[in-house]
């Protein structure tokens, strides 16, 4: 789609897994690539082999005793009587030690040990983006050698070819390093690795299967030997009988699905399968491209593209690009349908105690991952969190009615595939009730994006719904105002205990809104719209400006000017949610400006990303790249892994999602054309951006302003458009060549009637 090829590479061998070892991934299968010359190592993990839950002595999903609803009575009346509560306090009564809640775990190393003399010369270590192919190509005595790995989708296996251009120089002997507890057992040309993990008896299974071209092969130390070969492919597939069923979460024996999977690869020639793997990636890459004036190819390596940056406006728009290709790259090769989404690490991790378990923090970091899903054609990409939600919901209806005594269902702070929906007992980040209703805001972001009634029946409705009687059900009566509070609310990670905590509030008001418009929608269960209704009327909304002009982080007065703290949390209603904006209320987007700036521009990786998104959101494009730059420049690695530090994939996804907010805005109903495009990027286009109300957008600009805008809408229904460009503005129906009339609201917007099938293009009078 795009004429540029954003491609990773390097001129060494990665010698670290974390900042220089290149990923390959199909949702399932996560790979990383070290690229060594002598000694080839591929790492991968299996994404649902994971430590802990069910069959792991003492797992309860962290649910609380039905004696522990007391202390939560107690704690609510304590905050009634002063206000603040601290969390140290808190953490003993509402808290509890977190039992088998496991984490992600390694799986094993592909190791290649290549028969020839190291001292190679012209390295090169590359990730092609554009096609999710990974390579390495050297020389040694003359003779070129080059390797190429995919991890396909439809096969769902790690694919690799080894060749020389001097017929039978292929020499080398490829083995498993497996897992402690497993065992191997090489039958021919087939490795195969198995085994149970020690604390809950999760079963695995992966199967290497080598052919050659030429040459011999035999088996050696449990390795297979090939000498003498023109080529060398082999073909990885692993599984587990996890199951995303509650309660047990066991399913069948991997073993048919690994072996029909290495069966079906190779029966098939390495060209078919590399057609197969490109023509599925592709299918979703291809949908966007972007193009802020970048090269067509970049020869810099890219970790001097990253150490560079700054110094050159070549270097940067090229890292800036690349790194808006990489982040939507990371993100179809962790989550695909049929497998759990994307984690703190995507898919990828060597080691069996990852920081913070690689899991599901639900108090952000999950939903920071698929923030560019939808808007970048990448809707699909969410089907492993929808599906995910819906396995979060049976636990959840037990927490709920255990722990509160309550209707509908409930997740905190952090979750696992194991159905964890309780607490445990880290003072200052346990408590947040509120994600359940966060999470439900993608199931109706995704029906907002694609108009899908039948989704928004089936699948985003019945979750919504149940998570806002759980609501309904919970919040209390502030006797100060006679407004609905959450209470005990803490703000993320940040303290203290409050009633009506700002983000708590802007959550529910978010839930509740969307359910009410849902319902609506659907023309459904009229009595629950009525309560909805009344609770939104009653509901603090969490919006107070304060003292010193921010906006209120607490329903009291409390913020610090001189507070730095990572969190924003406060600011959910400006992003992701949708109760500010500058084009509807000025005042509260100024105190969301003042706190912002208050905080500063540091942070953690995740922080720096999502401050992307708050300045777009806010309009202010120079502030916004402002941040893009922080990010590349202290936190991100040079294979381009966010750091937080250490590694989590949600800091370049949510980049991903900054960089789009800055080119295109829909959250308020209005396509909004270049919102917040920063100063730097004068001249460019995007292509194949998704706006709310199921329309394709295209936008080229130049001189930093719109000069182009091309419309796809899905479904016949009345668009409002707002770029300055259209004062002076004809709209072209490509379907019948005819001019559209042109509607005006309001100065810069046009409204007018889209039909389903054709392409409706605008540009400004200079550029017909």
């Amino acid at each position: 789609m795009s004429p540029h090829q954003p491609m990773l590479h390097y001129g060494e061998p990665a010698q670290d897994w974390e900042s220089q070892a290149l990923p390959l991934g199909n949702g399932h299968l996560g790979v990383m690539v070290f690229g060594e010359v002598e000694r080839e190592r591929l790492q991968f993990t299996e994404k649902t082999l994971w430590s802990g839950g069910p069959g792991a002595d003492g797992y309860d999903h962290g649910d609380w005793k039905p004696a522990r609803l007391h202390a939560l009575r107690g704690i609510q009346e304590e905050i009634d009587r002063v206000l603040v509560v601290d969390p140290e306090s808190v953490a003993g009564h509402l808290g509890k030690p977190r039992h088998a809640f496991g984490a992600f775990q390694n799986l094993g190393e592909v190791v290649i040990d290549v028969l020839h003399d190291s001292s190679a010369t012209d390295y090169s270590r590359t990730l092609d983006v554009a096609q999710a192919l990974a390579g390495v190509r050297y020389t040694v005595d003359g003779v070129v050698f080059t390797r190429e790995y995919f991890t396909s989708y439809p096969g769902n296996v790690l694919v690799g070819r080894l060749t020389a251009e001097q017929p039978g120089a292929v020499s080398l002997k490829i083995g498993i390093a497996a897992r402690t507890e497993a065992s191997v057992v090489v039958d021919g040309s087939v490795i195969a690795v198995s085994g149970r993990l020690s604390d809950n008896g999760l079963y695995y299974m992966a199967r290497l299967a080598v052919r050659a071209a030429g040459g011999t092969k035999r088996v050696e130390d449990g390795r297979v030997v090939v000498e003498g070969a023109d080529a060398v492919e082999f073909m990885l597939a692993a599984a587990t009988n996890y199951s995303p069923v509650h309660p047990d979460y066991r399913g069948d024996d991997p073993t048919v699905l690994v072996a029909a999977a290495i069966s079906a690869a190779t029966s098939t020639s390495y060209d078919g399968l590399r057609q197969v793997h490109v023509a599925d990636y592709r299918d979703l890459f291809d949908q966007c491209s972007l193009d802020i004036g970048q090269p067509a190819r970049m020869p810099t390596p890219t970790d001097r593209l990253l150490s560079d940056y700054g110094e050159n406006s070549q270097v940067d728009r090229a890292l800036e690009a690349l790194f808006f290709d990489y982040g939507r790259y990371l993100l179809i090769s962790s989550s695909r349908a049929g497998s759990l989404p994307a984690n703190l690490q995507g898919v990828w991790n060597d080691s069996d105690s990852p920081p913070w378990g690689a899991d599901y923090h639900v108090n952000i970091n999950l939903q920071m991952n698929y923030w560019p899903a939808e808007p970048t054609g990448l809707g699909a990409t969410a089907e492993p969190l929808f599906d995910f939600i819906e396995t979060l919901r049976p636990p959840g209806r037990l927490t709920a009615g255990t722990m509160y005594d309550s209707p509908g269902w409930v997740v905190h702070n952090e979750t696992n595939p194991y159905g964890f929906t309780g607490v445990h007992d880290w003072p200052l980040s346990f408590w947040f009730p509120e994600a359940a209703a966060w999470l439900t805001q993608h199931l109706y972001d995704h029906y907002r994006f694609t108009l899908d009634e039948d989704f928004l029946r089936r699948r985003a409705y019945p979750a919504m719904s149940e998570a806002a009687e759980f609501w309904l059900a919970n919040l209390r009566t502030d006797s100060r105002d006679g407004s609905l509070v959450v209470t005990p609310s803490l703000s993320p990670e940040h303290g203290d205990y409050t009633a009506g905590a700002a983000m708590s509030q802007q959550i529910v008001w978010d839930l509740f809104t969307n359910t009410l418009e849902a319902a609506t929608a659907l023309d459904v269960d009229p009595t629950f719209r009525a309560r909805l209704s009344d609770a939104l009327a009653r509901l603090d909304p969490g919006l107070r400006i304060g003292s010193w002009g921010q906006l209120q982080e607490w329903k009291a007065d409390l913020d610090d000017p001189d507070d730095d703290h990572r969190h924003v949390s406060h600011l959910f209603a400006l992003h992701p949610g949708r109760q500010i904006s500058p084009l509807v209320d000025a005042g509260l987007a100024e105190a969301a400006e003042v706190s912002l700036r208050a905080r500063g521009d540091g942070g953690t990786g995740w922080s720096k990303a999502w401050k992307i998104n708050f300045w777009a959101r806010l309009r202010d494009g120079e502030h916004a790249h402002l941040m893009l730059g922080q990010q590349l420049a202290h936190s991100t690695l040079p294979n381009l892994f966010d750091t937080h530090p250490p590694f989590q994939i949600d800091g370049n996804l949510g980049a991903v999602s900054g960089i789009t907010e800055m080119l295109l805005a829909s959250h308020t109903g209005v396509i909004d054309i270049l919102p917040a495009l920063p100063p730097a990027w004068p001249t460019g286009s995007v292509l194949g951006l998704r706006a709310r109300g199921a329309v394709g957008v295209d936008i080229n600009w130049h001189h930093g302003a719109a000069t182009r805008i091309t419309l796809r809408p899905d479904s016949d229904r009345e668009l409002t458009v707002r770029s300055p460009l259209l004062r002076s503005a004809w709209l072209l129906d490509l379907s019948t060549g005819e001019q559209v009339t042109i509607l005006r609201s309001a100065e810069d917007w046009m409204t007018f009637e889209a039909h389903a099938g054709r392409v409706y293009v605008a540009a400004s009078a200079d550029h017909r």
